[in-house]
């Protein structure tokens, strides 16, 4: 008999997950207990931007004309916990406030909620970024409070998506991890994965520990190739060098590799800023924090790229106050292709300007309205030629490809001063300079 899965939180995770699950075939119940979001998903549609995703999750939801009626949702832990063989648990794990640990009471309330309903011979999955250890508290928790007892397995088996990749990222993954305690365990995730592993995705079998390390292993090795080359463009600034051509030699050498060589104004986001400062927490309470360390300087040095940011703005002003000056940001999200803004270094930066008084105005192809709900008092523009309208300067900080194709000329007759401060590195200076625009870039010499 098919397989039957639950996905427990249907958030960017969750719903991408249950919709890929649907189109691999089986029969999905995905549950949140948020009312204003499990009915959008009933209605096909999601409460972010994704690409891709809202078109997979209406060829399966129920109800959808033309769809396989396959993906369901509810707000019923004890009509989850009877219809899945499999339940994914994929709710948030944030930053606590005032702290660089881990905020587990959104998993420790749905594996609570869920154990209480397991009746019959279930597999509860982890996806969810969770300090290491938390698989065994969490198996201990289950074995408590489920009825069924031992019949109930633990697996994790983090997530390793990417936003604005996320659905070809669940279907076709680069590797499949999970931890495991059993053969019954790896044989259900094999059943789940059939699909991937038949394409050639890797699938690796391993511990409880092991598993929950891989995540954040690999976001802070991210983080710390992301402050290294950032870090090496404030020794270019210095020494009059190009971080870019200095990332392209670096990228030749097939042990290194050109990717997340790109120096700017850092990373951000729900993952790895909160992932390397969780990491750093839990290796303190192992008694391991030395081994750590080397991410505080990361986590400063992607950090000071937002205030070094602010401070080129400055300078492209006058060098003084930016009280009467108006400074156009391109870019409020975190990476282009998303509508996330939770610690957006652009949507730092430009909130940072504007408290010292600047005039500032922002545009991002997808990102305003969660924009507006962060930063009210700042100010906004429907397309990219309003946002300069006027501008003393403009900031380019998210690298979306609406971007790069923007006519100098045309964006020069409206601005007021044809200054342009590039914090990704993405455009061709060349192009600009050639239309009349003061172009700086980090991390490169001035012209």
């Amino acid at each position: 008999m098919a397989l039957k899965i639950t996905v427990i939180g249907t958030g960017y995770l969750g719903a991408t997950h249950a919709a890929a699950m649907a189109e691999l075939g089986f029969e999905v119940l995905g549950l949140d207990v948020v009312p204003e979001k499990v009915d959008m998903l009933r209605r096909g549609e999601v409460p972010m931007y994704e690409p891709g995703l809202e078109e997979l999750l209406r060829a399966h939801v129920a109800g959808i004309e033309g769809a396989t009626g396959r993906l369901n949702f509810t707000m019923d832990w004890a009509e989850a916990a009877d219809f899945g063989d499999v339940h994914f648990i994929c709710v948030n794990t944030p930053q606590k406030h005032g702290e660089y640990a881990c905020d587990m009471s959104h998993v420790d309330a749905a594996v609570d909620s869920l154990a209480r309903h397991l009746r019959r011979p279930a597999l509860v999955v982890g996806k969810s970024t969770v300090p290491v250890g938390s698989a065994d508290r969490i198996a201990a928790r289950i074995a408590e409070l489920a009825p069924a007892g031992a019949d109930v397995e633990l697996a994790w088996n983090p997530e390793f998506l990417r936003e604005g990749f996320a659905v070809d990222d669940t279907l076709h993954p680069d590797r499949i991890v999970v931890g495991v305690r059993g053969e019954q365990a790896e044989k259900v995730l094999r059943e789940v994965y059939a699909t991937p592993i038949a394409e050639g995705s890797p699938f690796v079998v391993t511990d409880f520990p092991t598993a929950e390390l891989v995540k954040t292993s690999a976001n802070s090795f991210l983080a710390t190739k992301i402050s290294f080359i950032n870090a090496m463009a404030e020794v270019c600034e210095a020494a009059g060098g190009d971080v870019v051509k200095l990332a392209e030699a670096l990228g030749y050498d097939d042990r290194i590799g050109a990717k997340f060589l790109r120096a700017g104004i850092g990373f951000g986001g729900g993952c790895l800023p909160k992932d390397i400062r969780a990491f750093m927490a839990r290796a303190g309470e192992l008694g391991a924090d030395q081994a750590l360390t080397f991410l505080r300087e990361v986590d400063s040095i992607n950090m000071r790229r937002r205030g070094h940011m602010v401070e080129l703005a400055r300078e492209a002003v006058g060098g003084g106050s930016f009280l009467g000056k108006r400074v156009a940001v391109l870019g409020a999200t975190f990476k282009p292709d998303s509508d996330d803004v939770r610690d957006s270094p652009a949507l730092n930066v430009a909130g940072q300007i504007h408290l010292q008084g600047g005039q500032v105005t922002v545009y991002d192809p997808k990102g305003m309205a969660n924009a507006r709900r962060v930063f009210p008092t700042l100010g906004y523009a429907d397309t990219a030629e309003d946002a300069v309208r006027g501008a003393d300067v403009v900031l380019h900080l998210t690298e979306w490809r609406e971007f790069r194709e923007l006519d100098p000329e045309a964006l020069g007759a409206v601005t007021g001063e044809r200054v342009l401060l590039d914090g990704r590195n993405a455009l061709d200076p060349e192009r600009w300079r050639a239309a009349g625009w003061t172009f700086r870039a980090m991390g490169r010499p001035g012209a």
